[in-house]
């Protein structure tokens, strides 16, 4: 009614009367019958102000960037304000629709929506598969993983103890989860009652013997195997039978870790993604003994927490960083060879990424993992870390940045990068748009072959739903494995075997790619 699409609004029931009523009172008052197609009155304030849509535009263009829906949808109003006739404007918005629903973004996102469903079928872990209860969880580690996994669990109601060595990093853990609940809070997320609420259900503890009743217990601490060996072990002997033993670890063997256990059955891999109370993707990871019902108890609790869950098999990374390893390896080539770290990220931003790999390097800190006592500027990220050059958080890293973190390319950085050319010995070249996307983009779709091929994905859709959930590929793109069918396998593997031809072996084609382009079949073709 506000919008004047209807008259009159009559009472719940009295629908016949009110219509009754309302006719009477047309009849009466002689109103015009006037239909709502030769009703422009809304429109009249809009024509020849051409500065409303693109206002609108502007202010919504981060949303909106790289999908086609919206756009259209803004051309369907201003086409129902700049027709001459009601026939006209509908016209032009079935051409705009037309256009949606038979391109390739419709087909991603229709593929999407029905792989993500997918990916919680298990073919040998059917439906009525028992759950064990989790009604308590314990959480080792209160760093920013450790924390944000906490905060999941405490969302979905269900208590936590975190526990840490010392009391100084509990208490700074403790407090960074507050301030997030806070800041939520301050934005109309949730009310100050549910901060209290949330708070209320997370205790921290120094010691590891109060987890001797929980149901389930997540470690999220250091990524080195004798760290986690140990903690296993101490775990093994505290915890109560039945208690699930996961590991939060995002490349480690997680077969290695649950050898050190009574228990191999009862242990499996939780990777959470950072931040982990704001990533939607969950990696559960199936380790050689892992029971099936720890296997349908992690799927659906991971529903009950807000995730978007894909079972994956034991391999260095498991899916996604697997993958990720072969972009962030030709990315670093690629700059070896002439092209810019911004040529690179903007290739990968046009492409629907939210931001490239070396924008991401900036953005959580060159220093990770960089030792300063060891670093003697073998590499660019060496030369960068050594000149405090260690991203946003210094105003450097391989961009330059304002005051407001507005990044822009840096000669400081250019400098180094043909610095380190010249050292090689190499000639740089002037590498297209083209090849950079190719370069990026098809050894990681060659990858999910191979993952596919060992058994470590249960099928391509669920390599796509990791990827869209955990590492911003763009969903109106589908996912790798479904860019490699709609880019075409043979054009994939063919543009593979010319790279492998002219830079080597890290660029074999997978056994499945081969099979596929000489059967004539895609991905799509390849079921669990």
């Amino acid at each position: 009614a506000a919008m004047g699409l209807v008259d009159e609004l009559v009472e719940e029931g009295k629908l016949r009367e009110g219509a009754l009523a309302f006719a009477r009172k047309a009849v009466a008052e002689g109103k015009p019958l006037v239909k709502v197609r030769d009703n422009n009155t809304r429109l009249e304030a809009a024509k020849g102000h051409p500065e409303i849509f693109a206002d609108f535009r502007k202010a919504n263009a981060r949303k909106f960037r790289g999908f086609l829906a919206p756009e259209n949808n803004i051309k369907a109003v201003e086409a129902a304000v700049n027709s001459a006739t009601f026939d006209e404007g509908l016209k032009a918005e079935r051409k705009l629709f037309g256009e949606l629903m038979t391109g390739p973004q419709s087909a991603a996102q229709r593929y999407y929506f029905f792989a993500e469903r997918q990916a919680n079928k298990i073919p040998d872990v059917p439906d009525d598969t028992p759950i064990r209860p989790i009604k308590s969880v314990g959480i080792i580690g209160a760093g920013t993983m450790g924390g944000g996994i906490a905060m999941n669990f405490a969302n979905a109601g269900i208590p936590v103890t975190i526990v840490e060595q010392q009391q100084e990093p509990l208490d700074r853990g403790l407090g960074v989860i507050r301030k997030n609940y806070e800041r939520t809070a301050s934005r109309g997320g949730i009310t100050n009652e549910q901060v209290e609420q949330r708070m209320g259900l997370i205790k921290g503890s120094l010691d590891v013997g109060d987890f001797k009743d929980v149901d389930l217990v997540i470690e999220a601490v250091f990524e080195r195997m004798d760290i986690k060996k140990d903690i296993f072990e101490k775990l093994d002997a505290i915890c109560k039978p039945g208690a699930i033993l996961a590991t939060n670890t995002s490349a480690l063997n997680i077969d290695e870790i649950a050898s050190v256990t009574k228990r191999p059955q009862d242990v499996i891999g939780l990777h959470f993604f950072s931040p982990a109370n704001v990533m939607k993707l969950l990696e559960i990871v199936r380790a050689d003994h892992t029971a099936k019902d720890v296997i349908a108890t992690s799927m659906k609790l991971a529903k009950q927490i807000g995730k978007v869950a894909v079972l994956v098999g034991v391999t260095p990374g498991f899916v996604g960083n697997r993958i990720l390893g072969q972009r962030q390896r030709e990315a670093q080539k690629l700059v070896m060879e002439g092209a810019m770290p911004w040529d690179v990220d903007r290739v990968l931003y046009d492409f629907g990424f939210p931001m490239g790999p070396f924008a991401m390097s900036d953005l959580a800190g060159l220093d990770i993992g960089w030792v300063k006592e060891k670093s003697h500027g073998e590499t660019i990220r060496d030369v960068l870390c050594e000149m405090d050059r260690r991203g946003q958080k210094t105003g450097a890293g391989y961009y330059d940045y304002d005051e407001h973190r507005n990044a822009k390319p840096s000669p400081v950085t250019e400098k180094i990068i043909n610095d380190f050319i010249a050292k090689s010995g190499a000639n740089p070249r002037k590498i297209s748009d083209e090849e950079i996307l190719e370069r990026c983009i098809y050894p990681m779709i060659n990858e999910g072959a191979k993952i596919l091929e060992e058994g470590k994905a249960i099928r391509p859709s669920d390599i796509d739903v990791v990827w869209v959930n955990g590492y911003g590929w763009p969903v109106y793109r589908g996912g790798p494995m479904f860019y490699g069918d709609q880019v075409g396998p043979d054009k994939v593997l063919a543009k593979m075997q010319e790279f492998q031809a002219k830079m080597g072996d890290t660029f074999k084609p997978s056994a499945l790619l081969e099979k596929l382009v000489a059967e004539g079949k895609k991905f799509s073709d390849v079921k669990a």
